[in-house]
């Protein structure tokens, strides 16, 4: 089952990475892994305590949220927040297919995919 729903993750970061190359807005090449990588500072919310942390990144890092902004963008014809969608739900799709997922109260380890780090 893994290996399907990680299939299924890199198909649909496939999808995104190609539609952020159809998009209007021009980046330099050294701006994207920041800009790709930047929905992590959700994570800070960990320094307040684990129930704020994951309450911040499992917001940032849930697709629902990712293809509201990304429809807000396209309905609202504004590229600036389209592509914001598409970056927030690529990232998710990359996480989820490095088994980071959505974060229980009780610590940054244990996901709704299982646990990770050093506790697994």
């Amino acid at each position: 089952m893994k290996k399907i729903l990680q299939a299924e993750e890199a198909a649909e970061l496939t999808i995104a990475v190609f539609a952020l190359y159809l998009q209007p807005i021009q980046l330099s090449w050294w701006i994207w892994p920041i800009v790709f990588l930047a929905p992590d500072i959700s994570m800070l919310g960990y320094f307040i305590n684990t129930k704020i942390g994951a309450m911040s990144y499992n917001l940032i890092h849930h697709k629902l949220f990712s293809i509201a902004v990304l429809a807000a963008g396209y309905f609202g014809h504004n590229d600036l927040v389209l592509l914001t969608g598409l970056l927030l739900f690529a990232h998710t799709c990359f996480d989820r297919l490095m088994g980071y997922g959505l974060k229980y109260p009780d610590s940054f380890n244990n996901t709704h995919l299982g646990k990770i780090g050093k506790a697994r």
